[in-house]
């Protein structure tokens, strides 16, 4: 595994080096930058790396500025001294999120993650490949006596409440729809829309943060904001985080 290394402190970036030979000794460091510029330059001559570990705050600004363009689609473990920048790294497809002083065994989870990831996106693509599939477009419900129809891109987020199932669009407006929410989420694109848990499936526009809710669940910040908060088991926190950075 090929693996490219942004940490502007040299300390740092050679303790972080001696951890990933002990951690993952099947893994080679291909590259290594210490701003933002220099990984800008490695990265445009070289073959894409497998992953990369970078520090968010580097010499000449945030590594974040790598992913502005939208171009850059490789699997990254961000490592950091800061927790600020959490939702905007899982945005850039984070693998993982590690605070300095890093630890060894989260540092061997986040690569254990990566692998486990990896095989399973490859798996769906395979699959998406032998039997390419069509998702829903639309939901037809009713709002008071009239039915209307609510394009797909317009849901902000679904929800479950007293046996009914709502439609919730990113204007606010609501419908009522004729379907549970098991039979509606696999019509769904699983890129754009996820199960956060049983009353609620969430879509990537809706989502503007996530924090901490105790017990390892997650709270969503919602738009529109919902009645009733919206969180993440801790079961699919892991899950969460990464369909968010894809």
């Amino acid at each position: 595994m090929r693996l490219f290394i942004a940490e502007d402190e040299a300390p740092a970036r050679e303790r972080l080096v001696e951890s990933i030979a002990r951690v993952a000794p099947q893994s080679q460091v291909v590259g290594t930058a210490s701003s933002v510029r220099e990984a800008e330059a490695w990265l445009a001559a070289h073959p894409a790396p497998d992953l990369m570990l970078l520090d968010i705050q580097l010499s000449d600004g945030l590594s974040l500025e790598l992913f502005r363009h939208g171009t850059l689609a490789c699997p990254t473990i961000f490592t950091t001294a800061y927790d600020a920048f959490v939702l905007q790294a899982f945005q850039a497809r984070a693998v993982d999120y590690l605070l300095k002083p890093i630890d060894e065994a989260k540092l061997a989870q986040a690569f254990a993650k990566h692998a486990q990831l990896k095989r399973h996106f490859a798996g769906d693509l395979l699959e998406s490949l032998q039997q390419p599939r069509r998702y829903r477009q639309r939901l037809v419900g009713r709002q008071g006596a009239q039915h209307v129809a609510l394009q797909v891109d317009e849901i902000a987020y679904l929800l479950s409440a007293d046996k009914l199932s709502f439609a919730v669009g990113h204007d606010g407006a609501r419908i009522l729809v004729d379907a549970p929410l098991a039979d509606i989420e696999r019509e769904l694109d699983p890129l754009r829309f996820f199960r956060a848990n049983r009353q609620c499936i969430v879509s990537a526009g809706a989502i503007q943060r996530f924090g901490a809710a105790g017990k390892g669940r997650l709270v969503l910040a919602l738009h529109p904001r919902p009645d009733q908060e919206v969180t993440v088991s801790q079961e699919r926190a892991d899950a969460f985080r990464a369909w968010l950075a894809q």
